[in-house]
This record gives structure tokens, sequence and C-alpha cells, in this order.
């Protein structure tokens, strides 16, 4: 992005070139990249570039922006870079400690809200969230339940400070409780949930290695790699919550297509569930499996 004076480096120069750049280092999405960095380094939202094409930005504001296209280009996620990621129409705080959210666990929220409705109104809706990261599941839930108490679970002490400053950001605080825990085994209350909802850890050990860097290299092992099979975790979440669920409850679970058909034969396998039915994303992937406790 070297300076030229007979071109001035106007906003849409800048997102026309740096998105070409990012092409060139294999960004999924090099406009988007480029317009959520260059809005952030002039502080303000992403649709405001669109009336400002012809403004030029400031010298402190391309030094600004100029540090994170390098960052971005060595493989930096842009989440990191600006400390978020919208989410279910959320913004969420994120940092190395969590998964960056990812738009396919949206259809996991939908799925839980949907669940949701078929239990009476007239009590709270008792729902967990295993693995809970930056809190995106349990925050987009609860935002839109009104009924729902949430209890949101993490290993990581780091990934729990994140997951409460986003619960007091979008003021749902006083609704979640957070436990560290390795799944739900230091839960004591509630007994009983109506929904678990978890984003395991779902890849395979010779997965990880072929990962883009990107994630390998900037985002916590431990919530991505589940074993050498990528089902472990998932087969845990299947012993293990039987006995956590009432009766009638749903187990939501998000994992890899590629492992579809095994986690499927888990849910079969285990006599305490039933009704299963995957859900798929938007590439026509199973993305979600709901079983319910019989």
């Amino acid at each position: 992005m070297s300076e030229r004076h007979d071109e001035p480096w106007t906003v849409l120069r800048l997102l026309d070139w740096t998105t070409e750049f990012f092409k060139r280092k294999g960004s999924e999405s090099p406009r988007l990249d480029a317009e959520v960095l260059l809005a952030h380094a002039r502080d303000c939202a992403r649709i405001d570039l669109y009336t400002a094409f012809a403004d030029e930005p400031g010298e402190e504001q391309r030094i600004a922006f100029r540090e994170m296209v390098r960052r971005r280009g060595e493989g930096t996620p842009v989440a990191q870079l600006v400390g978020y990621r919208e989410f279910y129409s959320m913004r969420f705080r994120v940092n190395d400690a969590t998964l960056i959210p990812r738009p396919e666990t949206e259809h996991l929220v939908i799925e839980a809200l949907d669940c949701a409705k078929q239990f009476s109104a007239d009590r709270p809706l008792k729902i967990a969230d295993v693995g809970t990261g930056s809190g995106a599941i349990a925050i987009s839930v609860v935002k839109n339940c009104s009924s729902a108490e949430m209890t949101a679970v993490d290993v990581s002490e780091a990934a729990l400070q994140i997951a409460i400053w986003n619960a007091k950001q979008l003021e749902v605080d006083d609704r979640i409780s957070f436990v560290e825990s390795d799944l739900l085994s230091a839960v004591e209350q509630p007994d009983s949930f109506d929904i678990i909802c978890s984003n395991p850890p779902y890849v395979s050990e010779s997965e990880y290695t072929e990962l883009s860097p990107t994630v390998r290299d900037f985002e916590p092992r431990v919530a991505l790699v589940s074993g050498p099979d990528g089902t472990e975790i998932i087969a845990r979440l299947f012993e293990e919550t039987p006995d956590r669920l009432s009766a009638g409850g749903r187990l939501i679970i998000e994992l890899s297509p590629m492992i579809a058909d095994a986690c499927q034969v888990l849910a079969q396998e285990n006599s305490a569930f039933g009704d299963l039915r995957f859900i798929k994303d938007l590439d026509g992937h199973r993305r979600i499996l709901s079983v319910q406790r019989k």
C-alpha cells in the first residue's frame, strides 16, 4: 500500500487494493475483511463506508489500517484484530482464549429457540451451554427467550471471563450462571435441564494439522481438537447428559459434517435418546444434531 501522489488514497481505493491483496493471501472473504478493518480504523459502522467512498482517511487512520492489513495478511483473524465478532445480530468480544463464533453456529441457536417453544411458559426454562467460549450461544438464547435461565460452562477460566464480559455488555448477566467445569461435572444446580446445547471440540488430531493457519495458529487448540477421531467429546456428551436432562428434554450439538454418520451411530446406540434429527447449514451439510431424552 505504497503512497502515490498522482492518485489519492480514498476509502474506495483502499478497499479495492486491500481486497485484491487479501485475495492473493487466500482470504475466504477478502472484501468483507477489508471493510471490517477499514471501518474499525475509521471508528465507524461498516455501512458508513458506502457513503464515504470518495473520502480520504487521515494519516493516523491509514497507519492503523496498514498495520491491521499487514497482520491479516500474516494470518491473524479479523475478529482478533478488531476484538469482536458479529453473531446473531449482536457484537461479541473475542480474543485468543475463545473460538471465533461462526455463522453456522446460529443454526444451533435457532434449534434451541424452536425447542424452547415446546415447553410451558409457566416456569423458567433450564438451559445449559456446554463449552460456552465467548458466550455467543448462551447469550443469544437468553436474549431471545424470556423464560430461559442459563448455565454457561467452560473448562477455560480465560474464556469464561470473556463470556461474563459479553453477558454484562449485553445486559443478561443476571440470567446466566457461569461455571468453570469439564462438561457438567462441576455443575451442581440445577439437577436437570430442559435443553443442553454444545458446540464442543470436534476436530480430529489429523484434521487439526490441515486447518487453515488462521484457525490453527490463532484459536485455542483445546476448543478445537477432540482427539484422534473427532467424536470423543461428543461421545462423552451422549454418555453423561442423560442423567442431567429432564424427560422430553433435548441435547443439541454442533458437529462437523465429516463425523455426522459416526455421531448418528453414537446417538442411536444410546437407549436414553430418541427423535433424532439433523439440521443442515446453508451449504446443505449436516451441521447440528438434535436428540430428545425419552
